[in-house]
């Protein structure tokens, strides 16, 4: 003891720590969100092994021979596989200013109202791409024109190619960008970019670890195709899938709903679930699903979310952690997998020789 009458020798007392201390992990796993979707995917696994051991009804020329407990092994691969993009996006960005996205949101009521009309158009939108597709005989217009990422064996016309990326760049991009950019910034809608820098680390970066991951899992027939067919075939493809499903998907989504989640709910996970779940919904369309049972509605509704609700996360991280929404085109979205994936398939489309 010293004259004072304290203990010295004890030191100071041990500060508790903050709330902000605690583990990332922990502060997830308390999110309702979080634990929903993870019950969520394990139910939907648990239901595949339950309905699907009959085999899957889809049509998929990429994945011949597919038992329903190999696309499951694939499927949650994918889904971890986005889980460390989405480390990798963390840790290049951790030194930059985050951006606020939810101030780039106008206030509650108005982004409530918004996101509600949005979200209805966009259905409204996926209803108008049905018909005028069956008009003429088409495939139904959704995000994916028909054959993309799994092929098909169904034939697709080219000008079915050109009119589903007109409808969906004028429907999704065009007449979206145009009321809400009267009304908004672009750096309000995330078109800007704060750090170019860091903007263009985290595409190449992202592009390059999602390329290697696509080469070496799928093996993509693009390796396959002659000079010529490439020469031609993968600027056609980059075209037409900017047009058809890259930019629809980044200013209906991506610029517009994404800030507006973010203020609704004031969660970044909650933001990044819903914009998978966005991004799934916009996909409804894809040619390969099957209705025409219960059994194959469930599976189609439940691959559908297996196919695009990890992509649609790991593009809303891109945008949130940069606040660019021009940031996933490139980095996760053109050319890996689209151009990759799929320029053998406009190759057949348009009889490149």
């Amino acid at each position: 003891m010293s004259d004072t009458g304290l203990d010295v020798a004890a030191g100071p007392a041990p500060v508790p720590p903050k709330p902000s201390q605690d583990r990332w992990l922990s502060r997830l796993l308390r999110e309702r969100s979080v634990r929903v979707a993870a019950v969520g995917w394990v139910a939907a696994n648990a239901l595949v092994v339950a309905v699907g051991s009959g085999g899957l009804p889809f049509d998929w020329p990429t994945l011949p021979g597919r038992a329903a407990s190999e696309r499951l092994v694939e499927t949650n691969l994918a889904l971890l596989e986005v889980f460390a993009l989405m480390g990798v996006v963390y840790l290049l960005t951790r030194r930059r200013a985050a951006p606020d996205l939810a101030a780039r949101a106008p206030r509650r009521v108005v982004a409530r109202r918004e996101t509600v009309a949005l979200l209805a158009y966009g259905v409204l939108g996926l209803i108008g791409g049905f018909f005028l597709a069956r008009s003429f005989g088409w495939h139904p217009f959704g995000l994916h024109l028909a054959g993309t990422l799994y092929g098909t064996h169904q034939h697709v016309e080219p000008a079915e190619a050109v009119v589903w990326a007109a409808y969906n760049l004028i429907v999704y991009a065009v007449a979206p960008l145009i009321f809400f950019r009267r009304r908004y910034s672009a750096t309000a809608l995330n078109l800007t970019s704060t750090n170019r820098g860091n903007d263009a680390l985290v595409m190449v970066v992202v592009l390059l670890i999602e390329s290697v991951v696509q080469v070496l899992a799928l093996k993509p027939a693009i390796l396959d195709l002659s000079t010529r067919q490439l020469a031609l075939g993968v600027p056609l493809t980059f075209v037409l899938y900017l047009a058809g499903a890259v930019l629809p998907a980044m200013v209906f989504i991506y610029a517009i709903l994404v800030p507006r989640y973010l203020r609704l709910t004031g969660s970044t996970a909650t933001t990044v679930i819903l914009a998978g779940l966005t991004y799934t919904l916009l996909h409804l369309w894809d040619a390969w699903t099957v209705f025409n049972s219960p059994r194959s509605a469930v599976l189609s509704v439940i691959f559908l979310l297996f196919t695009y609700f990890g992509p649609g996360m790991i593009k809303a991280v891109l945008t949130v952690r940069t606040g660019n929404a021009w940031v996933h085109v490139l980095a996760y979205h053109a050319l890996a997998p689209h151009t990759l994936g799929d320029t053998t398939h406009m190759v057949e489309v348009f009889d490149i020789r």
